[in-house]
């Protein structure tokens, strides 16, 4: 049965798009005044390719940090949403992030189905200076990494298909509407004037409250990793990750303009406040300075600075990254590991940072680093309207992606058993579910 049903869904794919001319009579309206911009093409390209290379980058990340039975199987998790999630993406998920909304909370679907009317020719107010089909493809990459950060908080115990199911359900009911609300011209929480520059609601609070619900739904590992099974790996996931978030920031100003430089300042800087608020915290406490821990205090950083990236200063960057890696690490530290197997600290550093960037988004931004902010300044700039709705937006949204996720993995469970079985769990997923072994 369930052969049948993967054909069809195939055979679906494959032939839908050649007679979409013939199902769909009007093709929707090109959007916008084509005025291109070379430069802001040229940038973009460059950010997208950057922002992609952040997925491989979180495999080896995630991969370094489980034990050395799991490694290939917990990379190829990442790697299989870059497949499954760029085909939905095209199919329907553009649509429901940026068609036509529907009351503010969801786009049209059917307004972008198969990327109709999506192509080098037309644009969006949202990117005026950039072909459409670029802005879409930007996109795409934002989702492609979400569900994979989920990931590192189920590792070494989650089935492959049901996990391809989930990151599909994910990414049609949990991402969609909430990239729509925060980032949609028509969006509700985009119209209250909450700000969110590159995705610390969109992308890592919805990823941190799945892993989350998926850590306290699958239950805990039999056995805990204690050493990661490759450093180096950690180190080189790090790497790539901060320099694919110079694409993922500084790109999401949509243009190779002040904004774009103001947000790869303020990128770099918290991330390595970040990584020295860690180091400084550990010393502290008379544990080692290590790699891995160095590491999460620079992810911390990055995840903070960026629904800040556009809106607020170096200097302020640098306390962002610092507050950020202090919240995150007593979370970290305190997260009760007996109780909730959040096995990579999935929530306590995507959920939590993105928290707290939002939160200080509503402190530190300031109209003399970004213009169009007029009124909407933060506390520092006795500005208060804009913090309220910040706190407004991070409670619905965190309650929404807790909650709905929650619901998603007992729809998964009950279609597809979610957990792998004890055996296999005690033997490594690697040679059962991928053929091999590192």
């Amino acid at each position: 049965m369930k052969k049948i049903l993967l054909s069809v869904i195939l055979l679906t794919i494959m032939l839908l798009p050649i007679f979409s001319n013939l199902v769909f009579t009007e093709s929707p309206l090109p959007i916008g005044v084509t005025n291109f911009d070379t430069g802001d093409i040229a940038w973009m390209l460059v950010a997208t390719a950057l922002v992609l290379l952040m997925t491989p980058g979180l495999a080896f990340f995630y991969g370094g940090l489980v034990g050395k039975k799991n490694v290939i199987s917990t990379m190829f998790q990442s790697f299989i949403a870059m497949v499954i999630v760029t085909v939905l993406w095209i199919v329907v998920g553009y649509g429901l992030c940026y068609g036509p909304s529907i009351q503010g909370f969801i786009g049209n679907p059917l307004s972008h189905l198969f990327f109709q009317g999506i192509d080098s020719n037309t644009t969006i107010s949202l990117a005026p200076s950039i072909p459409l089909v670029l802005f879409a493809m930007y996109q795409a990459k934002f989702a492609i990494i979400t569900p994979a950060l989920i990931t590192g908080s189920f590792a070494e115990r989650i089935r492959f298909w049901p996990y391809i199911l989930f990151i599909v359900l994910f990414i049609l009911f949990i991402y969609a509407p909430i990239a729509h609300t925060v980032w949609h011209p028509d969006g509700f929480f985009h119209k209250m004037g909450v700000l969110d520059f590159a995705g610390g609601t969109v992308v890592h609070m919805s990823a941190g409250w799945a892993a989350l619900a998926g850590a306290i739904f699958l239950g805990r590992r039999k056995i805990q990793t204690v050493n990661p099974a490759q450093v180096p790996y950690v180190l080189l996931g790090t790497g790539l990750l901060w320099v694919g978030w110079f694409g993922f920031n500084a790109g999401s100003a949509m243009g190779a303009n002040g904004i774009a430089a103001q947000a790869l300042g303020v990128t770099a800087a918290s991330a390595a406040a970040g990584g020295m608020a860690w180091m400084f915290l550990d010393k502290i406490r008379g544990y080692e300075i290590t790699a891995v821990e160095t590491c999460l205090g620079v992810l911390v950083g990055l995840i903070a600075a960026t629904p800040a990236a556009g809106y607020v200063s170096i200097y302020h960057a640098v306390s962002i990254g610092c507050i950020a890696s202090i919240v995150s690490y007593i979370v970290v530290s305190e997260f009760p590991k007996g109780i909730i197997d959040d096995a990579l600290d999935v929530f306590a550093c995507h959920g939590v940072a993105g928290i707290t960037g939002m939160l200080l988004t509503g402190v530190f931004a300031t109209k003399a680093v970004n213009p169009s902010l007029i009124d909407q300044e933060g506390l520092l700039y006795n500005g208060t309207t804009l913090f309220t709705n910040q706190l407004i937006a991070v409670g619905c949204i965190s309650v929404f992606a807790f909650v709905g996720s929650y619901l998603l993995f007992i729809i998964v469970n009950l279609v597809s058993k979610l957990r792998v079985s004890e055996e296999l769990e005690q033997s490594g997923l690697d040679s059962e579910q991928i053929g091999g072994v590192i």
